[in-house]
């Protein structure tokens, strides 16, 4: 524990109103505590730490956290604090269904009630899988007491054979050769058993590992925590480090306020764009944004996307994984390539400025970390499209795509909701070509609802086995972080609440500029009109409970898809103690 800590008095603690006072209602506090085992000394004059844990069984990328909340606690006793474990809801990208996208601000909520109802004074946010990192950040900013991010981190690299595998990205790279006719069952099989190869999250540059490096960016995690492998030693000895620094925070009084400024987010925003993120943080850094109370638009990615070259050479976009971003520098070593566009005096959790923390970071793989002088694209790894078809904007990651569709005119292929495309995209009578555009509706935070990835529409098997790889495809969903390809997304406003996306029709032709940063329904204004005085609103997907309330209050892609009722930087008040 540092030494010249704590700068207040244990009196001044927020557990203090629980555990402190001589009357009968913290009479009851501290005797349940002794009837769990604890003692005075234990507890008495101490920060209270709570490590909120995403740990499931159903969570794969989460498997290994039970482990890491132990060694956190660790480090919690190290400094001084008396760190409790509390579970909050696990947000499993791989086994949730429709998509954890429905259940992000259900995790935010109770991070804050929990964070809010309890006696505690700082908290560890365990998480990594997708969704989890922007939830646990959501909430916590909202409540505003002193929280560090800890990164669940990447799995190990795979392998097949003598083929390195990246989860998620080749998982529909052999699909697409199966479905070609072009890859056994065994050999499918065979992928199957060695594609996860440990715990942790994707080993690739999708969303959780994009949201583990923006958690950094921003300033909320410890340097080079977000690059530790999920298995290796290293990640043991981030979550003692991590339990240690957050008693530290506590006596400082660092909250998230302190840290996320206008700065910060333009941190994360280069970052993201540095590593060519997952289109997915868009979204998210739009609700993080709006929970902090910092002006964050569409425009902004875009303007900075077109100054920030793509240095990162990990798949989807590149070559290499995570781990191979770790044993070359990590996310430090990245960003002191990209020092010139960082504003380095933001501060971070461990008391140190961007700058300081990055100082003496080295790249130790000039392929994986490239130079901005040699990058694997001279911009940033996401545009912002707008245009008639998506008047409030719509995402691509062009160097994912192939370059020939980034400039393309092609009449639409509509399918109306994910069972239609499911029941036709494979019919052999399906009048489709390489030049056709996919479009998919119903797929937005409200039709599907609650925003999954869908957007890498599948290719129909007869353009597989006729050698196609890509082809434009637009919808109005997502796209998971490892997937690749020439998708549009995003489209806002969603087809379901009557966005131009809902007046497509099969045979129309679209144009695509991706240099332009266009997309364009080459469709009349009149006949546009007409087809929107003859659209009815579809029914509502859910009547009751959580579902119910997603759909009344959900924003737009644009805007974060955060609840609007929680976008307001009005603090709720701490509960009063009866």
């Amino acid at each position: 524990m540092n030494q010249s800590l704590p700068s207040k008095s244990p009196e001044s603690l927020r557990s203090y109103r629980w555990f402190g006072p001589d009357d009968l209602r913290s009479f009851g506090h501290r005797s349940r505590l002794k009837g769990m085992g604890w003692s005075d000394e234990d507890y008495k004059g101490k920060p209270v730490i709570a490590l909120l844990n995403t740990w499931s069984d159903l969570n794969t990328c989460h498997s290994h956290l039970r482990e890491r909340a132990e060694e956190i606690k660790r480090g919690v006793w190290q400094a001084g604090g008396f760190p409790v474990e509390v579970p909050v809801m696990s947000l499993g990208e791989m086994l949730m269904k429709p998509t954890t996208m429905l259940y992000r601000n259900l995790l935010a909520m109770e991070t804050e009630e929990v964070l809010r109802c309890h006696p505690i004074d700082g908290a560890v946010l365990m998480g990594g899988c997708d969704k989890t990192t922007p939830a646990l950040l959501m909430g916590a900013i909202s409540m505003d007491i002193p929280v560090i991010f800890f990164p669940a981190g990447a799995m190990l690299k795979a392998r097949w054979k003598d083929q390195t595998l990246g989860s998620g990205s080749d998982a529909w790279k052999y699909w697409a050769e199966r479905c070609a006719g072009n890859l056994c069952d065994e050999a499918w099989c065979e992928i199957e058993n060695s594609i996860g190869r440990s715990a942790g999250v994707c080993m690739t540059m999708g969303t959780a590992s994009t949201m583990m490096c923006i958690a950094e960016a921003l300033g909320m995690c410890l340097p080079n925590a977000s690059s530790i492998p999920a298995v290796i030693a290293e990640h043991s000895r981030l979550a003692s480090a991590t339990g240690r620094r957050i008693v530290d925070m506590v006596w400082e009084d660092l909250k998230p306020s302190d840290i996320l400024t206008a700065g910060s987010f333009q941190n994360a925003v280069v970052t993201d764009m540095a590593i060519g993120g997952s289109t997915n943080a868009l979204v998210h850094l739009l609700a993080l944004a709006r929970r902090a109370g910092i002006s964050l638009e569409m425009a902004d990615f875009d303007r900075l996307s077109r100054q920030t070259p793509l240095v990162a050479n990990l798949r989807p976009v590149g070559k290499y994984l995570m781990e191979d971003f770790y044993n070359a520098g990590g996310l430090t070593a990245l960003m002191q390539q990209i020092r010139s566009l960082l504003d380095v005096e933001q501060k971070t959790v461990n008391g140190k400025t961007l700058g300081e923390n990055i100082q003496s970071a080295e790249v130790y793989d000039a392929d994986v970390i490239r130079t901005t002088d040699n990058p694997v694209a001279s911009s940033g790894g996401t545009y912002v499209l707008h245009g008639n078809l998506a008047p409030d904007g719509c995402v691509i990651k062009p160097a994912a795509a192939e370059a020939r569709l980034l400039k393309h005119r092609g009449q639409a292929v509509v399918f109306e909701n994910y069972p239609d495309l499911k029941a036709r995209i494979n019919q052999e009578d399906l009048d489709v070509t390489a030049d056709s555009i996919i479009v998919l509706k119903s797929a937005g935070p409200q039709g599907a609802p609650g925003f999954p990835e869908w957007g890498m529409l599948p290719i129909p098997n007869k353009l597989l086995k006729q050698g196609v790889r890509d082809m434009v495809r637009i919808s109005d969903a997502r796209m998971s972080g490892t997937s690749y390809g020439t998708c549009v997304l995003h489209v806002s406003p969603e087809s379901h609440v009557g966005g131009p996306l809902a007046l497509v029709r099969t045979g129309d032709w679209i144009e695509l500029n991706v240099e332009q940063r266009s997309i364009h329904l080459d469709v009349s204004d009149e006949v546009l009109a007409q087809r929107q005085r003859a659209w009815t609103a579809p029914q509502p997907k859910y009547v009751r409970g959580y579902g119910q309330v997603f759909l009344k209050h959900v924003t737009q892609a644009h805007q974060g898809c955060d609840f609007d009722f929680l976008e307001d930087r009005t603090k709720t008040s701490d509960p009063e103690i009866f």
